[in-house]
């Protein structure tokens, strides 16, 4: 029987978000559509899409939401409320629009639905397409070619040591949706948004 590390890891990864803080989870589903987004924005100008572009503004307000500005709830709620009312938010399959399935797009709506509901749900679907976007990259890549499930394996790690990281700072982030005090605030962004952002956060 062929054990799959990278599926060990992933339930591992789902374990930790199920036992987190509301806070923790949307950290964490913060982080992940950092990388994501900052991996889109390095695209090519044809292969960038408007509509994951459009939720910059929306990823912004998820950072200051999960990091102790309660005033971020509002802009997350219309963020999201324009989607949910928009044609990107449908149930055709796929005669409809595909834009929000795309990775970032998808992660960062995931994060302001974790902020937002507190459940591990969103942040696990968050994980999920960091998880799917690596798997498509290896397809192409010749990295790893003796072993093509390592890449996904070194993504979920990557998502163990930033929830260890979050977990250094539980006690204030469970406090953090309903506001912080400005220096707590960019305490909490000093030692968790560049960490958490980075693409590889072992250099």
């Amino acid at each position: 029987m062929v054990t799959h590390v990278w599926k060990e890891l992933d339930a591992a990864v789902a374990g930790r978000l199920a036992g987190a803080s509301e806070g923790e989870r949307a950290v964490f589903a913060a982080g992940v559509a950092q990388r994501l987004f900052q991996a889109h924005e390095a695209l090519p100008a044809a292969e960038q899409r408007g509509f994951t572009l459009d939720l910059r503004p929306l990823l912004a307000a998820v950072w200051s939401g999960v990091l102790g500005d309660a005033t971020a709830f509002a802009t997350i709620k219309q963020g999201l409320g324009a989607f949910y009312l928009s044609d990107y938010c449908h149930n055709d399959g796929q005669d409809g629009p595909d834009d929000a399935d795309e990775p970032a797009a998808a992660a960062v709506l995931h994060a302001a639905n974790a902020y937002m509901h507190g459940c591990s749900d969103f942040a696990v679907f968050a994980s999920g397409r960091a998880v799917e976007a690596v798997n498509e990259l290896a397809r192409d890549s010749e990295d790893h070619a003796d072993d093509p499930d390592e890449l996904l394996a070194e993504e979920l790690r990557r998502q163990l040591r930033d929830l260890d990281l979050i977990a250094g700072h539980a006690a204030t982030l469970r406090r953090a949706r309903f506001g912080l005090d400005r220096a707590t605030s960019a305490d909490l962004r000093t030692a968790l948004h560049l960490p958490l952002s980075r693409a590889d956060d072992l250099t």
